[in-house]
């Protein structure tokens, strides 16, 4: 059988447990998400991510990933240096497969996301 799920208010939830990003570039930058939903083969994820303000690097070898901004400011750039946006609250921001750059959280960024493989 099929389960439909919602979700509400999920945005205003607190994430715990912060753990260093592993791949800043800022040292004391911090990290934590939920995932909310997976698939039955684990190919499909959403979730919530909440980052600390600072600048990491990306990479969706092998997933595409959607993510809605639902607090905060941040921009990436591809990994050439070309293609900078600029996110805030309401964005969304698709990064296809294939995908790299760098993040840079300029105020404490929340997104629900959704991973692809």
């Amino acid at each position: 059988m099929i389960e439909l799920k919602t979700f509400e208010q999920f945005g205003n939830e607190e994430l715990a447990d912060f753990n260093p990003k592993p791949t800043t570039k800022t040292p004391g930058q911090e990290e934590a998400s939920r995932i909310l939903w997976s698939s039955e083969d684990d190919k499909t994820k959403i979730g919530i991510w909440e980052c600390s303000e600072g600048t990491f690097t990306a990479d969706r070898s092998s997933a595409a990933e959607f993510c809605h901004i639902l607090h905060g400011k941040a921009s990436v750039i591809n990994y050439d240096g070309n293609g900078q946006r600029d996110l805030s609250a309401g964005d969304l921001l698709v990064l296809p497969k294939g995908w790299k750059g760098e993040w840079t959280i300029h105020e404490k960024v929340k997104k629900l996301f959704i991973i692809q493989e």
